[in-house]
């Protein structure tokens, strides 16, 4: 699990491809790699890959086509920037809000403006995902937590304040990027609950009338 509160940014050193999948190599200065373990999780862009290599400048993870597939990493080459954050560990403060690195879709990068000291998005998405948007709720962007300000049926709204900018590579985005997205966890789990046709004796499922008759609608 993750924050969304990127710790570095890093540069993807080489790209190999071995066996069908792709093998990135990628260096930081911002993080003590003496510290990690293979077999750590790392978030590379919001993606949760397994560190298979480690050196003393970076760390080494292999990419399945099916990442690929469903990623904006694909369109990462050599020297490409990322954003890194470590999985955390318990105890940890909880800056920004539960991740799992596991990417609904690929967004894009719409409109650009600047907003006082800070940038605005308008970030288009498959509009199936949208349902899990809501104004003021959390959104993770290439493994950054933000505040959504609007939502529309395809689009949202983010400001991006001057730290966020600085320190991620969201600073470098231009109408056209593409991003990866993971929505909340929790809007999943509600709407799971709400939708599913369990049995309430067995207390399995949340109907509309079970809401309802416990003073919640």
């Amino acid at each position: 699990m993750f924050t969304g509160i990127v710790k570095a940014k890093g540069r993807i050193q080489s790209l190999q491809k071995q066996g069908g999948d792709l093998r990135m190599t990628v260096e930081s200065k911002g993080l003590d790699w003496s510290t990690f373990e293979i077999g750590e999780s790392i978030s590379v862009n919001g993606v949760c890959l397994t560190a298979a290599a480690l050196h003393t400048g970076g760390f080494e993870a292999d990419i399945s086509a099916e990442t690929m597939n469903v990623t904006a990493l694909a369109g990462l080459t050599t020297g490409s920037a990322v954003n890194l954050e470590p999985s955390i560990g318990l105890g940890e403060r909880l800056g920004g809000h539960l991740v799992s690195g596991h990417v609904d879709c690929v967004g894009t990068i719409r409109t650009r403006e600047t907003d006082a000291r800070s940038v605005r998005l308008k970030i288009e998405l498959p509009e199936e995902y949208s349902r899990y948007l809501a104004k003021k709720g959390a959104v993770c962007v290439d493994g950054v937590s933000l505040t959504i300000n609007e939502v529309s049926a395809c689009t949202f709204e983010v400001n991006i304040i001057p730290h966020t900018a600085e320190e991620t590579i969201i600073g470098d985005y231009s109408v056209g990027t593409a991003v990866n997205i993971e929505v909340d966890l929790l809007a999943r789990y509600i709407e799971r609950l709400l939708t599913h046709d369990g049995d309430e004796e067995a207390g399995v499922g949340i109907s509309r009338d079970f809401l309802k008759a416990h003073g919640y609608a």
